[in-house]
């Protein structure tokens, strides 16, 4: 039995980690042994809490006190004040916005009211560099079960019961999955984990490894059990340095603990699992061009049929399930297909984990049950949008998702309702936008991602993308014209059509999806030349006011293309035609007389009859 009364609980997850709650850490250590309470206070440093926004988090045990924004120079007065005089240090602990009252502990915030964590469990709560707090939490008691109590036939049809879908975005069913990769004989099989995690914003499958990495290692050891595959691997991007050293650290755990390697459980199934690094390549998300990765090829997308579950990794039999996907498996051989098909709606089962990011007040990582609507997600676990500002779309789905718009709101998350909205589920990016942003370019940063991370297997992808981003760059910059809002249309459904892989023929869906549902700030953009966000920086111009002007002739020593006239003591005008919006008249003057506007008087076309 442990002889610690209390335990501090610190994030070590990546963005914690940014954060300095490696010194929060080091420092809550240091004054524990100062104090001489090695023996009575254990301190851990564990994965992601998933409130983001507030870390570095501490979590006390056993009155399960949760600090945030905690500092390094705290670490004392925790220990002095919480730990030996058993006070809460008050000013550390969460404030409700509404109430404005001190909240001691995660139950009764917000943002994890209507959570429902399963894949991130672990996360958190246990040091995932130290498999005994993993065992404790039930870790490889699912694959003990299957290998002792069931047949590989029963276990597929345990997972196919569950209606576990792929999280990974395409929402194949994982049972099914398993079971074509289980009818393929062959002398060699091949269970991989996709840890390349592309998206921007998107952080779930990375929190997930670093806070509990063997949920991953037993889902892949259960899935080599059913499929009848001796060998597994986990491709992860190299850019996830912590969490490929915790996948280390837990894959030689395992094999000490005859976890992994021959004869698991006394059984005759033998299983082991190695790494592979990506160089971060966004295509490589799709399984075909993960698998050439993965070969030392070049990591681009190949034809289907045959399916990696045909011919996959090395030739042979392959199945591919993302992180996300593996970390429900335990879960639901433990507790059973009925509780897991219980949770969420009648076609998508179980949870899904976001990334929730952008203009809203509480970014973090969450866990919702399948049916929840984008506003519960937004302003009750959320909190609403950052400085009271005006709510204006949400993109899922990351670069090939769609934007909703408030119409979509109360749209329940699962496949097909995103789907049906213009969106997608995607692996779990979501970015909430306001008022301040322009969705034109909006579309044109995704495009523009997906020039870049295009293999250029394909002509559509390829090209199509490039003349998509091309077009979209015309309008921003105000050049474009009304063709060029039926190009981007046409365009779009053509590269849907004709592209090779997932990422060409989804990549269309940010610009169809504004052109849906803000289609009047591109005919602004292209007929009033106006950007009603003021981000487009070629449709503003600066503007000198005649009543504040002084004609102190500062402005016009610094322009660089002398765009600016006026004498001294006269108010000075900016030539439009030669102003190159550097900025740095206004920067320059000390009378505020300069403004950047976004609605400079041009020949407005009619639009009202588009």
């Amino acid at each position: 039995m442990s002889q610690y009364k209390m335990h501090l609980l610190v994030c070590g997850g990546t963005g914690c980690h940014s954060s300095e709650s490696n010194l929060v850490y080091e420092m809550l250590c240091d004054e524990v042994e100062r104090k001489g309470m090695e023996k009575e206070v254990q301190i851990i440093r564990t994965g992601c809490f998933g409130f983001c926004e507030k870390g570095p988090i501490l979590k006390i045990l056993p009155d399960n006190t949760f600090y945030t924004q905690v500092k390094p120079v705290d670490a004392k007065e925790i220990i002095d004040e919480h730990i030996i005089k058993g006070r809460r240090v008050y000013r550390l602990l969460y404030t409700d916005p509404e109430t404005e009252e001190h909240v001691p502990d995660s139950k009764h915030m917000g943002f994890y009211k209507k959570q429902l964590r399963i894949a991130l469990r672990n996360c958190g709560t246990v040091d995932p560099e130290n498999i005994d707090e993993s065992i404790a939490r039930d870790a490889y008691q699912a694959l003990g079960k299957v290998l002792t109590e069931y047949t590989p036939r029963q276990t597929i049809d345990l997972v196919k019961r569950s209606g576990l879908r792929g999280r990974g975005g395409a929402g194949f069913p994982t049972g099914l999955k398993w079971e074509i990769a289980a009818r393929n004989d062959a002398s060699q099989k091949y269970v991989v984990c996709n840890a390349d995690e592309g998206d921007p914003g998107a952080f779930m499958d990375r929190s997930i490894l670093e806070g509990d990495p063997h949920s991953i290692l037993e889902a892949m050891a259960i899935c080599g059990y059913c499929i009848g595959a001796t060998k597994g691997v986990v491709y992860i991007r190299a850019e996830y340095p912590l969490a490929i050293k915790r996948l280390k650290i837990a894959i030689a755990q395992a094999r000490e603990y005859g976890l992994l390697g021959d004869q698991i459980f006394g059984t005759g199934f033998s299983f082991d699992i190695q790494l592979r690094y990506g160089a971060g390549a966004f295509v490589c998300g799709e399984e075909t061009a993960l698998i050439h990765s993965m070969e030392g090829k070049r990591g681009e997308p190949s034809n289907k049929p045959p399916f990696p579950a045909q011919s996959g990794y090395m030739g042979k039999p392959t199945n591919v399930n993302n992180v996300e996907t593996l970390a429900n498996i335990p879960v639901i051989i433990l507790k059973g297909a009925e509780w897991f098909s219980s949770i969420g709606t009648e076609r998508s089962k179980g949870t899904k984990v976001f990334a929730l990011a952008g203009k809203i007040n509480n970014v973090g990582l969450i866990e919702v049950p399948m049916g929840i609507t984008l506003r519960e997600i937004i302003y009750e676990i959320g909190g609403g949008i950052k400085n009271g500002k005006k709510f204006k779309a949400v993109q899922t789905g990351g670069p090939s998702g769609g934007c909703l718009t408030e119409k979509h709101l109360d749209t329940p998350i699962d496949y097909e309702s995103l789907t049906a909205a213009g969106s997608m589920m995607g692996s779990g990016g979501m970015i909430v936008l306001d008022e301040d942003d322009c969705m034109v370019s909006v579309a044109k940063f995704y495009l523009g991602f997906i020039v870049e991370e295009s293999c250029g297997k394909c002509a559509p992808c390829r090209i199509g993308n490039k003349r998509l981003h091309e077009t979209l760059g015309r309008i921003t910059d105000g050049k474009g014209m009304q063709e060029d809002i039926e190009k981007l249309r046409n365009l779009g459904s053509v590269i849907k059509d004709t592209s090779l892989c997932g990422l060409g023929q989804t990549s269309p869906n940010p610009v169809l999806s504004t052109l849906d549902n803000f289609m009047d700030e591109y005919l602004e953009h292209v007929h009033d030349k106006k950007c009603r966000s003021g981000q487009c920086r070629d449709l503003l111009y600066y503007v000198i006011s005649e009543k504040d002007c002084i004609g102190c002739m500062a402005c016009k020593r610094v322009c660089p293309t002398h765009a600016i006239s006026g004498e001294k003591k006269e108010v000075h005008v900016i030539n439009q035609e030669i102003c190159i919006k550097c900025g740095a008249c206004m920067e320059k003057c000390q009378f505020d007389a300069i403004s950047l506007m976004n609605d400079y008087p041009r020949a407005s076309v009619e639009i009202s009859n588009y």
